[in-house]
């Protein structure tokens, strides 16, 4: 049988993709294109008007393109308006998310993937494990929450994901080492509300417990935390990854959303501009070379020129190293829909621009800055291309494989940046590369929006 998933939105949906990759893959599939593959999965995403138009529009292409193709939707539109997606054309099944891991198997009972349509030919490599490279992905997004019980006025995935549900402390451990023992280097760790980690478990325990039991792991695999909210963001977590010796990539993306406190009140965000301020400031106190990312909504409903000045006030001298600009959408059944003075769309796409200005030029000066040092990092696609720990790609000249850990030294390249590798591939984060000057001791997506960079 050959497959294809086609995945929208956040790293949640990434890492539920994975998991059902790893499942097809054991049942014999083949991953195909989308215009060849007996089974394709589109992995859904509600977050904006956009994200749904988005979906509507792929799986017609695909029905278009592959009319034979037996099309399952699941995610977040999916369980939002399922009754929608299963007009839509060449649509076999709906599942929602709370049954999305569980999808192979549900089809298997229906009759929907026999035997025969399992292994075909016989040409699937039945049993073959998930691996770096596969779907694209070299380094491993594991989802150890779901679920997300905070009310931001603007959000629908509460609705779409549920209570929060944690995975317990010991199932992450096992997953850890098992996703090590399969030859991964890095983690990229995931939830709806990562923050929220362990909050519903028994015994009671937190994100700081999880990242400490990580952090005793055997696997020799580096940790890259994913989006957080800044109230989770505590102080331990901050001090853990400054002394992790790299074993935590120095690598935050913490949602400000907006830099009016009244538009904060608004849209139900639990702190202040001053608070999300001392934080960063820690971070770059404690990580001098960190990444530091942020989603920002644009013309949430009574948005005034005076709130939108205290975005252009605070951020371009912000540490902040890169945005995510969102024109605010309506999203039915939410608080922020029902709301009076909505912003014209031409105020908001304009507002929008100059946002994005500032996030480009904050991206520039974070790429400037680190010019002429070195980095830890992870070699991707052929091997020609580096994520570092601190969330830059850069270019290095051929002669490295897909996943090798390497050091490099950063320097310029046009509008890029290149890199030049001053270590042997396995060289532990965070060393001293002698002869080189002191590499420093830190390492190599509201949550629910942008994806990050596909390492």
């Amino acid at each position: 049988m050959k497959y294809s998933i086609v995945t929208f939105g956040c790293r949640v949906n990434q890492a539920d993709s994975l998991c059902l990759e790893e499942q097809l893959r054991a049942r014999g599939g083949v991953d195909a294109p989308s215009s060849e593959a007996d089974l394709v999965i589109v992995n859904t995403c509600s977050v904006t008007a956009t994200a749904d138009q988005g979906a509507r529009q792929t799986i017609r292409r695909i029905a278009r393109e592959n009319p034979t193709a037996r099309i399952v939707a699941t995610g977040c539109y999916a369980t939002r308006r399922p009754d929608e997606v299963g007009d839509l054309p060449g649509v076999l099944r709906v599942v929602r998310n709370d049954d999305k891991r569980s999808a192979i198997r549900i089809l298997e009972a229906a009759g929907e993937l026999t035997t025969a349509a399992r292994f075909g030919d016989g040409d699937g490599a039945c049993g073959a494990p998930i691996e770096p490279g596969v779907a694209g992905r070299t380094a491993f997004t594991l989802r150890v929450q779901t679920g997300c019980e905070e009310r931001c006025a603007y959000c629908i995935i509460p609705s779409t994901r549920g209570a929060g549900r944690s995975l317990p402390l010991a199932e992450v451990v096992a997953e850890v080492e098992r996703i090590g023992a399969a030859g991964f280097k890095e983690i990229a760790l995931t939830g709806v509300h990562l923050g929220s980690y362990g909050r519903d478990l028994e015994p009671r325990v937190s994100l700081i417990d999880l990242l400490r039991a990580i952090d005793g792991c055997g696997a020799d695999v580096i940790f890259r935390i994913s989006s957080l909210e800044p109230m989770d963001c505590t102080g331990d977590v901050v001090d853990l990854v400054a002394s992790s010796g790299g074993r935590f990539a120095p690598h935050f993306h913490l949602p400000l959303q907006h830099a009016s406190d009244r538009m904060l009140a608004l849209m139900r965000r639990p702190y202040t501009l001053d608070y999300y301020r001392r934080l960063l400031d820690r971070i770059i106190e404690r990580l001098p070379h960190a990444s530091t990312g942020s989603d920002m909504i644009v013309g949430f409903p009574g948005e005034t020129g005076e709130d939108f000045e205290a975005n252009l006030a605070y951020l371009p001298s912000s540490p902040l190293t890169h945005l995510h600009v969102f024109p605010y959408s309506d999203r039915p059944g939410t608080a922020a829909t029902a709301m009076k003075d909505k912003v014209d769309g031409v105020v908001v796409r304009e507002r929008s621009a100059r946002l994005r200005a500032i996030g480009a030029a904050l991206t520039q000066r974070f790429r400037e800055s680190q010019v002429g040092t070195q980095r830890p990092g992870l070699t991707l696609e052929d091997g020609t291309l580096v994520v570092t720990d601190n969330y830059l790609k850069v270019r290095i000249p051929r002669g490295h494989r897909r996943n090798e850990s390497v050091h490099v030294r950063i320097a310029r390249d046009g509008d890029g940046l290149a890199g030049e590798v001053v270590a042997a591939p396995g060289l532990p984060a965070g060393s001293v590369v002698a002869g080189m000057g002191t590499q420093s001791s830190e390492p190599l997506s509201c949550p629910h929006t942008a994806p990050e960079p596909n390492a």
